[in-house]
């Protein structure tokens, strides 16, 4: 049988076949790969961790930090192996001959002038009934043992001779011993009060015997 479809016939299956084959390109287009779920094939590309967990993972990491840098600033480092330098003693001083007669000579004149000073105010006897010379007697004795004793102290020198130093440190403490408790009325039968002067009479001739000797 002869065809009998006309031109406008061809044309409509044409149509309809240009339709067809776009939707199965626009189809293929908007399948999702396989193997991937529907929430993967919604989610926006580029998306990552939330902003809370980066901000958090952050805090954590400075914490951290701040920690080591911490304990490395209380607990430096040393080389194992490091040398450590022995420790050094310092030189004794040396000094001349001119240099120690002096210092002999500072010593023994403060001797002369402290010990001449407790001898004389130790002499001295107020009148009977004066109160107020007894009392001066009494303060200028004070004065002559604790202030002697003081200046005695200050007169050695690191030049001065060992033996020389030591008799001199010890007089001089011995004076400021008998004068703080001549301050504090300590009567004079007091019995440690009498061993205090003893030490004070054993110094004073021990000096004596250095200064000036026989």
């Amino acid at each position: 049988m002869p065809d009998e479809t006309t031109p406008e016939d061809d044309a409509v299956r044409e149509d309809s076949a240009s339709e067809d084959q776009a939707n199965e390109v626009n189809g293929s287009n908007n399948t999702a790969p396989a193997g991937t779920t529907g929430d993967d094939a919604e989610q926006p590309e580029g998306s990552g961790r939330s902003p809370v967990v980066i901000a958090v993972i952050a805090m954590l990491l400075a914490i951290a930090t701040l920690g080591a840098s911490a304990y490395m600033w209380r607990n430096p480092l040393t080389p194992i192996d490091a040398p450590t330098a022995a420790p050094t003693e310092a030189p004794e001083p040396t000094f001349t001959d001119a240099q120690r007669d002096e210092a002999k000579a500072k010593v023994c004149d403060a001797f002369l002038v402290v010990s001449t000073g407790v001898a004389n105010s130790s002499a001295l006897q107020a009148a009977d009934g004066d109160a107020i010379g007894a009392l001066a007697i009494a303060t200028n004795a004070r004065l002559a043992l604790y202030g002697g004793g003081v200046y005695m102290l200050n007169r050695v020198d690191p030049a001065t001779e060992p033996q020389l130093a030591e008799a001199a440190r010890a007089f001089g403490t011995a004076l400021m011993d008998v004068g703080a408790a001549a301050v504090a009325n300590i009567p004079s039968d007091d019995p440690a009060h009498q061993e205090r002067v003893k030490d004070a009479d054993d110094e004073n001739a021990k000096l004596q015997g250095i200064c000036n000797p026989q």
